[in-house]
């Protein structure tokens, strides 16, 4: 078990390592300079060229990594440029939404897609299989951002059982509350959530199926174990590596996909301060941003290697 957790750390350093360095090269060979957009068109060079040394853009571009890496490893992202307050409380600020948010479309995504797969597997080949497939067929095809626009006009608009957009806040004293809270991120999380569990209801299918024609099912139910108890005690378990992989992956494009939806129904979160700070050419909080929801990805990769040793120790057998 030592070896295999080594292994995963060490992987997990070098591919966070690998992640800063593609984030701070992609970022520097942009075009466009962030005193200049600060500054304005009319200004001066000689004032852009002022405003580019006080914000240290004029240094070597290794000197300024080093300096970012130094600042991320001792808790320090900078300060944003265009907001003048540190990129640490934007960022604390945005993940009391965008993390919630994502997790709550996390779990609708797995409850949805393992209800739905499990039950097209027990009924293979028959209608309700086809009718399973057949709606997760349709929710692959929806882009994201134009079912959040159905739902608002359905839910906001006609029905008005939802706020078409914003965020009164997790407490009182912001305007709102935990239950307003989740209720402003219902619409929002299902808008993600559909096309996640249409992908995970497929997946589950193909993984439950396989994994019934093995002959330890078969022995189960010889022994007397009903199909129900069979399917959800014993196929479901094993089944479910291809799944965590996949929802291991899906978490990371929901975090991905809150940079749209957010805009959408104009929730403050992550996304739209990564979308904000884009349009105001803000490195600092673009660079930060960018990197911890790579960090994000790679640590929910590395959560799931972990998963696979519990499920299936003949994974981490193999490692060793």
């Amino acid at each position: 078990m030592g070896m295999f957790l080594f292994k995963r750390l060490a992987t997990f350093a070098a591919t966070l390592a690998a992640a800063s360095l593609v984030v701070f090269l992609v970022l520097e060979i942009l075009p466009g300079n962030a005193a200049q957009v600060m500054m304005g068109p009319d200004a001066s060079p000689e004032a852009v060229a002022a405003l580019a040394a006080q914000l240290g853009l004029d240094q070597p571009a290794p000197v300024r990594y080093a300096q970012w890496i130094g600042g991320l490893l001792s808790g320090d992202m900078g300060e944003s440029h265009a907001y003048g307050t540190p990129v640490r409380d934007l960022v604390l600020e945005r993940l009391a939404l965008t993390v919630p948010l994502a997790l709550m479309a996390m779990a609708i995504t797995a409850v949805l897609a393992l209800l739905a797969g499990v039950y097209a597997a027990a009924h293979h080949r028959r209608w309700g299989d086809v009718g399973v497939m057949a709606l997760a067929q349709i929710g692959i095809a929806i882009p994201n951002f134009w079912f959040a626009i159905l739902l608002i006009l359905l839910f906001s608009v006609k029905l008005q059982w939802f706020s078409a957009g914003g965020f009164p806040g997790w407490t009182e004293a912001s305007g709102g509350g935990p239950l307003q809270a989740l209720q402003a991120l219902l619409l929002p999380a299902i808008a993600l959530a559909v096309v996640q569990a249409a992908i995970l209801a497929r997946i589950t299918r193909s993984a439950v199926l396989e994994v019934l024609r093995e002959d330890f099912v078969r022995t189960a139910r010889a022994k007397g174990l009903s199909r129900q108890a069979a399917l959800w005690g014993h196929v479901l378990r094993n089944a479910m590596i291809p799944v965590v992989t996949v929802m291991g992956l899906q978490f990371a494009n929901l975090l991905a996909g809150t940079i749209v939806v957010e805009n959408v129904f104009y929730l403050p979160g992550l996304g739209r301060l990564i979308f904000q700070s884009i349009a105001n050419r803000d490195l600092v909080v673009v660079r930060n941003c960018v990197m911890l929801l790579a960090a994000m990805v790679i640590v929910v990769n590395f959560v799931v290697d972990l998963l696979y040793a519990a499920i299936d120790p003949r994974v981490k057998a193999s490692d060793l």
